[in-house]
């Protein structure tokens, strides 16, 4: 099993998930703002504990996946980021093989500089862990909040695909094309 790391930034924890953040995983992934550019539907309470469990396997298959991001000042949960390889079936071009950047956060969470803070740490973490996996993301286009936040953190558009609609897929310099 990998280590799950647990991260501090000036205003963060970035630690593993635990069953105590169920109840506020499982609000933020049933939030219509939160998944209105991820899949446009609303999880119910069975899909989230899914993908609470999947956080976990992906960190024990793989070495890497997602952290809860936890508030310092309030200690509470406010959202989550890290990498994602989910073999999608994205035509025709694919994320597979890199390290899919995401994140999602509770919608008063929004405009306070924690995704940029958790994911600029996440990244640098990525970057020393595996140094020569590409990392990509996939953002739909009129999201214009990620598109610009990915910009921030060294993202830029390298295709456009379909994955259940049209996406953009980024990736940062440096990285083998994908």
């Amino acid at each position: 099993m990998s280590d799950i790391p647990t991260i501090e930034t000036e205003r963060l924890i970035l630690r593993p998930h635990t069953t105590a953040d169920f109840e506020d995983y499982q609000a933020m992934w049933a939030n219509d703002a939160v998944v209105r550019f991820i899949s446009g539907v609303a999880s119910t309470r069975e899909q989230s504990w899914g993908r609470m469990l999947r956080v976990a396997g992906m960190w024990q298959h793989m070495g890497f996946g997602f952290l809860a991001i936890e508030e310092k000042s309030s200690g509470r949960f406010i959202g989550e980021a890290g990498f994602l390889e989910m073999k999608r079936s994205m035509h025709p071009f694919t994320t597979e093989g890199t390290l899919e950047v995401g994140w999602a956060l509770l919608p008063e969470a929004h405009g306070k500089g924690y995704a940029t803070e958790a994911l600029r740490a996440l990244i640098g973490w990525a970057t020393a862990h595996f140094p020569d996996k590409p990392m990509t993301c996939i953002i739909d286009p009129e999201n214009a909040a990620s598109l610009r936040l990915a910009e921030k953190l060294g993202f830029s558009e390298a295709r456009r695909t379909n994955y259940n609609g049209e996406v953009i897929l980024l990736s940062r310099p440096g990285t083998p094309p994908v």
